[in-house]
């Protein structure tokens, strides 16, 4: 999605012609000065001196997009599928709130702000296909260090394969509750594990989507670019899906693959954890081996000098033309390039919009997962199987629709940004579908009832259970028979159960209200069974089929942007429009995206889990009205304050004069003539 650069000569200029600009003004045509330069490296696919001919059918635009989407796919993958998959498992398993695995999603964006202006200042007269593979290597190492943490962990343990979890006697002792300090520190020690992995990450995509984009628009002609991005970009968007979906089957799988036998516990136990980690050590391994096409591109494909001859400047017309003709001759110039940039209105415009957009569209595929688990009662697993099957095809269908309509239609520059002012207006008015698919809560014990009017709100322990001594930091929640659910079976006051076809019943439950059951002994009168409360929300699907257009328009506004923003700059500058887009996405939307989002959950928190050291730990229960309008309502601002600065765009938009408008080599015949007349 980005990409940037200005010309110095520790590195070869592109091209004789690529980038000139002409600039005429009342009948006046004056040429700036034609500096000779290097034609195009146009070399063979290879390896220096070895050039196998086979290699030579993938020395073309297709070629290298083939190459490009397989590494944006393994990149989503990861990045934006697995360890948003992930999310809820690692809070679980390494005690954090969502705030901190909020800072671990921005982690990734932080090390991506960071270097993006720097490697596309420098990499636009680099060799781009050489910086992917750099970009690759990045990519698998920070995959194979996210996944560290499980193997220095140890193996996952949880009370309730050691504590009775009914209710015991006031003299019972409790062996295994003592405060554990120690454990819990070395814990949270992890989070900078993640930390790291994610910036590592960082490094790797800063060259996919700054100078691998760039690259593309240089290859192929202007009416295709929209159509080349828009496919790269879409297969981008593949790999949350794959990534959603392959993470969602390994959480079935127990965190440690060998369930010990000493344990009772199966996919429906809160306490359940998934081999959250072994889809990174697939992708380590799988994207090393991208770096081996990627090493073998030339500079620059057959035939990109002659598309950049023909190619027709839509430069926003202020003048900045000039200026980048004559600076890029070292890295002092560097501010000077980058204020140019800082300058145009109609750039700035478009990355604060993508910019609002993007903070929504992080914080949505972060937390997405999260939302319809505790929205809708539906497992870890199911929930991130679900929400990537929505959310990650209508993202790569609004990405191609709008990729082919920008190419079929011809738009011009001021025509992308009009497209744009519609898709984000629909997409608000689809927003609105948290207000009226939401569901409530599930009566819950101690939270939202009073055990019949024998305890109080938000706190878990009443009349009857005050004798149990239940440990506040095993959250193991059961359905008693009067559709109320209970932190544990102790919170119930459940004193027995039974084994019925391998699922466990709990019975004799002093706090689950009397429900009369038929050929029931008055000792089995009260009972409870392992799980939550089932939902009886049926919004769900309503939710889904809304959700899913809302990314679809949103994602329509993602290729014309790119477009739009290549277009409106000096072609000197293309590569380094996009990092500096880049930047600002990063440090106004993708990094406080997660981190805003993450608040906002934690903030509709009703129940957190206490540990016996009396730390907070995970959330267990959440308000769900109160989070569903908490995320609208951060959506909402979002995307109107995207609509305001996409209007800005337009009317500050001045198209060039017509001899600008010429492609490259007719307007620099035409400047010849008339400087020769003169």
């Amino acid at each position: 999605m980005k990409g940037g650069g200005i010309e110095n000569p520790a590195f070869e200029a592109p091209s004789s012609v690529l980038g000139r600009q002409y600039y005429a003004r009342a009948g006046a045509a004056t040429a700036l000065p034609a500096e000779p330069g290097p034609d195009l490296e146009e070399g063979p696919c290879g390896w220096g001196p070895c050039s196998p001919r086979a290699l030579q059918l993938c020395n073309s635009a297709e070629g290298y997009l083939a190459a490009y989407s397989l590494l944006a796919i393994f990149q989503g993958i990861v990045v934006n599928g697995l360890i948003n998959i992930s999310i809820s498992t690692i809070e679980k398993r390494y005690e954090l709130n969502s705030s901190l695995t909020g800072l671990i999603s921005a982690s990734y964006d932080i090390a991506f702000c960071v270097l993006s202006l720097f490697v596309s200042y420098f990499g636009e007269r680099g060799h781009k296909p050489r910086w992917l593979a750099f970009s690759a290597f990045m990519l698998g190492l920070g995959s194979l260090v996210f996944s560290l943490p499980h193997f220095g962990s140890g193996k996952y343990q949880y009370f309730g394969s050691k504590i009775e979890d009914t209710c015991q006697t006031a003299e019972t002792t409790f062996a295994n509750a003592t405060c554990s300090a120690s454990q819990n520190s070395s814990l949270h020690k992890y989070l900078y594990v993640f930390i790291l992995g994610q910036l590592l990450l960082g490094v790797g995509g800063t060259p996919l989507y700054t100078l691998g984009t760039a690259f593309i628009d240089d290859s192929v002609p202007k009416h295709m670019s929209s159509l080349y991005i828009g496919i790269g970009y879409a297969m981008s968007l593949l790999g949350p899906a794959i990534g959603y979906v392959l993470g969602g089957q390994l959480l079935k799988i127990y965190i440690d693959i060998q369930i010990p036998e000493s344990t009772k516990v199966d996919q429906d136990d809160p306490r359940w954890l998934g081999a959250w980690w072994m889809g990174f050590l697939a992708c380590f391994f799988a994207i090393w081996l991208l770096i081996i096409p990627f090493s073998c591109f030339p500079k620059h494909l057959p035939g990109t000098a002659k598309i950049q001859a023909e190619k027709i400047s839509e430069t926003h017309d202020d003048g900045s033309q000039v200026l980048v003709h004559n600076i890029g001759q070292s890295f002092k110039d560097f501010p000077m390039a980058l204020m140019i940039l800082l300058k145009n209105p109609v750039l700035m415009s478009l990355i604060i919009a993508s910019s609002s957009e993007a903070l929504v569209a992080t914080g949505f595929a972060t937390f997405l997962p999260k939302f319809i688990e505790n929205q809708f009662g539906k497992t870890p697993s199911f929930s991130a199987t679900l929400g990537g099957l929505v959310l990650i095809p209508a993202a790569a269908l609004g990405q191609v629709v709008s990729g082919i309509l920008v190419s079929k239609c011809k738009m011009s520059c001021k025509g992308i940004i009009k497209f744009m002012i519609s898709t984000c207006s629909v997409s608000l008015i689809l927003n609105t579908v948290f207000l009226f698919a939401k569901c409530g809560n599930e009566p819950f014990a101690g939270v939202s009832e009073t055990y019949n009017g024998t305890g109080t709100l938000y706190n878990l322990t009443a009349l009857c259970n005050a004798n149990c001594k239940c440990l506040r930091s095993m959250y193991y929640p059961v359905c008693g028979s009067d559709e109320v659910q209970y932190f544990s079976p102790c919170f119930a006051g459940c004193a027995s159960y039974i084994f019925n076809n391998v699922k466990k019943t709990y019975h004799n439950c002093s706090c689950v209200g009397k429900t009369k059951r038929e050929n029931g002994s008055e000792d089995f009168l009260y009972e409870a069974v392992p799980g939550k409360c089932p939902t009886q929300c049926k919004f769900l699907p309503l939710f889904l089929t809304f959700f899913f257009f809302a990314v679809v328009f949103t994602f329509m506004a993602t290729t014309p942007t790119t477009v739009a923003i290549l277009r409106c700059v000096p072609d000197k500058q293309r590569s380094f429009a996009l990092g500096v887009q880049l930047v600002f996405l990063r440090l106004l939307g993708t990094i406080p995206g997660p981190i805003l989002f993450g608040v906002a959950i934690d903030k509709s928190c009703t129940l957190w889990d206490i540990s016996e050291c009396e730390t907070k730990g995970a959330c267990w229960v959440y308000d769900n009205e109160r989070m569903a309008m908490l995320l609208m309502g951060i959506s909402a601002a979002c995307k109107i304050i995207t609509i305001i600065f996409v209007v800005m765009a337009a009317y500050f938009y001045k198209p060039p004069p017509l001899i600008k408008s010429l492609p490259r080599k007719t307007s620099k015949e035409i400047s010849a003539i008339h400087t020769h007349k003169l």
